[in-house]
């Protein structure tokens, strides 16, 4: 009843217009009001919770990816890409997803891998006649890759909700996300090989090749280097995930400034500001639903929805696919941020109690909470990606579809039913 209470609530206020940390706000104060807990344990909770220096990694991947963005750094990622795929039929959008999952694996942000990737595809879409629709669909998709490629600031937000080890949480989306990267290029493949209207670039003498590939290597080495130091310095034990991304704000301010141009540094201020804009929002959920997540534990909700849930079946893999389901659902109606940080509190001990790694866990929250971003009715990566490309979301919506059945589904099937899919990276190099 209470679970029906909250989404109720979140719900309504969400579909009116209220801003997400109103309507968790809204839904915490009724909660309150109704069970008469104490505001100042509650606050003291939230206090506690949002001290974390953990949590300082996530404004830093943002910032980073802001400087990338403005920094033309993005610009010369996708051409070090393009030297590879974009000779080849359909290679536009191969170099989309490419490059949105090595993107990913430097700011750790599916919104701003596809602000800065499909801004620059975009126009070069059009140029050689690619169907717009579909190029910003492929965009979409593939910018979730952000959340899933590590660093990401979604797994940030897992592992710090659970109480677990970010850089195992890291890992266990990695094979996921290269598994969701591959099976992205070739459905973009399959929807753009029938296209007489594309133009293509005509094939290059293999001495000529050579000499292209690499002198875009070359420019692109800089760019190419922050993934190295970033994830190089966490896995190697030199720095947590908070000084990695400490560091790729420090890296990429003299990148973007001297080695690419892409601005000076009279202009950091307002990538800062947005930055800034950016984390009080997430700090404000993390605070409110910190409260709701404390009210719900004290009043035994995530027992209550484990019982409900065995009282349908005891079997493992049912109780996997109802998770799903809600998981699923749960990401259609909120952002990725949201859902991790209301989902994760309930769920958690649910699937602990069926026997699941906490990073399997993750990795399958990860998947599902990817696809949520690109799921309609809410689905902000959907409506960002058409203003980005200047098109219309209902004409998204169908290449949008085939990918998340071709790509998503899958990816999502293999992850939940095979734990070693998402478990043996962390098992061999975290033990």
């Amino acid at each position: 009843m209470i679970v029906l209470i909250i989404f109720l609530i979140l719900f309504v206020l969400l579909v009116v217009g209220v801003s997400v940390p109103f309507s968790f706000g809204a839904a915490t104060a009724v909660l309150q009001g109704i069970y008469d807990f104490n505001p100042v344990a509650l606050l003291t909770t939230s206090f506690g919770k949002i001290q974390s220096v953990t949590l300082l990694a996530i404004p830093m991947f943002v910032l980073a990816g802001g400087i990338m963005e403005k920094g033309k750094i993005g610009g010369a990622l996708i051409d070090f890409v393009d030297a590879f795929f974009g000779r080849i039929k359909g290679g536009l959008a191969l170099v989309t997803c490419v490059t949105s999952a090595i993107f990913g694996s430097i700011c750790g942000s599916g919104a701003a891998t596809l602000s800065c990737v499909g801004s620059i595809i975009a126009p070069r879409a059009k140029a050689k006649q690619y169907p717009t629709p579909t190029m910003a669909a492929i965009a979409c998709c593939a910018s979730p890759l952000g959340l899933l490629i590590p660093p990401s600031g979604a797994q940030i937000l897992i592992a710090w909700t659970m109480n677990i080890s970010v850089l195992s949480c890291f890992l266990s989306t990695v094979v996921p996300g290269i598994m969701l990267t591959i099976l992205l290029c070739i459905g973009s493949w399959i929807l753009l090989r029938k296209d007489q209207n594309i133009i293509y670039e005509a094939k290059m003498p293999p001495h000529e090749k050579l000499r292209d590939t690499g002198r875009r290597t070359v420019h692109a080495l800089p760019a190419l280097f922050m993934p190295v130091i970033i994830l190089g310095g966490i896995y190697s034990g030199a720095m947590t995930a908070t000084e990695s991304a400490g560091i790729a704000v420090l890296y990429a301010i003299p990148v973007s400034i001297f080695i690419y141009k892409g601005f000076k540094l009279k202009e950091l201020l307002p990538v800062i500001k947005e930055t800034a804009v950016s984390t009080g929002v997430i700090m404000c959920m993390v605070a409110i639903i910190s409260m709701l997540s404390r009210i719900l534990t004290q009043l035994q909700i995530p027992q209550t929805v484990a019982d409900a849930l065995i009282s349908v079946s005891n079997n493992k893999y049912i109780i996997l696919l109802m998770l799903n389901l809600f998981m699923i659902i749960l990401g259609m109606i909120m952002d990725d941020t949201s859902g991790i940080l209301l989902a994760a509190p309930i769920l958690f001990p649910i699937a602990t109690s069926i026997g699941l790694s906490p990073y399997h866990f993750a990795a399958v929250m990860g998947v599902n909470l990817g696809m949520g971003c690109i799921t309609p009715p809410t689905a902000p990566f959907l409506y960002l990606s058409s203003r980005v490309f200047k098109t219309s979301t209902a004409k998204e919506i169908k290449p949008m579809l085939f990918l998340i059945l071709f790509a998503y589904v899958p990816t999502l099937l293999v992850t939940t039913y095979w734990p070693a899919f998402s478990t043996w990276l962390p098992n061999l190099l975290m033990g």
